[in-house]
């Protein structure tokens, strides 16, 4: 089933155009926390990722955002950025999960937000 998922979609971890392309021309550099698997040409031009999973950018951190855009020459396997004590992991993005943020007074949230502050119009 993997290999007919990898076939005929695009959202769900490589095309075969894809995986011929990284066959022929990918060396892989590293893997990330997420399992998503980052590669590059031989003259590391072209960079790119094969994503572990469903297909969503913002699950890429960002060391690996920074390399895969040349911010940064080598890759966080080999020279890990600095992180300060203050920093929170990167979290992908939630909406349309159930995980999502939902303020209280949202139609999604169970919790009705308490309304102290308005008083309605009434006509005399």
């Amino acid at each position: 089933m993997t290999l007919l998922k990898q076939l005929f979609t695009w959202w769900n971890g490589q095309t075969l155009g894809t995986r011929l392309f990284t066959g022929r021309h990918g060396q892989r550099v590293g893997e990330d926390d997420q399992g998503n698997v980052f590669y590059q040409t031989a003259d590391g031009a072209r960079r790119w990722v094969i994503y572990n999973g469903e297909l969503a950018a913002s699950r890429v951190s960002p060391e690996w955002h920074g390399w895969l855009h040349h911010t940064y020459q080598a890759p966080p396997t080999e020279a890990p950025l600095p992180r300060k004590s203050w920093e929170k992991r990167h979290q992908p993005n939630l909406t349309g999960t159930p995980a999502a943020y939902h303020p209280a007074g949202s139609l999604l949230n169970a919790t009705p937000a308490p309304r102290q502050d308005y008083i309605p119009w009434t006509p005399e």
